[in-house]
């Protein structure tokens, strides 16, 4: 049992390192999700079923579902582009 802590601290802390490293909002916004959804989803499954089967589904449905939620949900800006002029010169414009 105390090797299973173990794996889950470490498994907590890969997840938090990887959300921190997403590039644009709604990857971001999707990493925090599926992080919000797994802890919710454990717990929730923890408590209807009371074993680590129904934990770990819980936590799976949970961070799938938090993916989803923190996706469809981040707010769609104007999209910039990168062009370049006949002289080389590079400026970003709305796409």
């Amino acid at each position: 049992m105390r090797l299973h802590g173990k794996v889950a601290f470490v498994s907590a802390l890969l997840c938090i390192s990887l959300a921190g490293c997403a590039a644009t909002e709604q990857e971001q916004r999707a990493g925090t999700g599926a992080l919000v959804g797994a802890g919710v989803g454990a717990l929730a499954g923890q408590a209807i079923g009371g074993n680590t089967r129904s934990t770990v589904a819980g936590a799976g449905a949970g961070a799938l579902l938090g993916a989803v939620v923190g996706t469809a949900s981040t707010p769609r800006s104007t999209e910039y582009c990168r062009y370049q002029r006949p002289d080389g010169s590079i400026y970003t414009a709305r796409c």
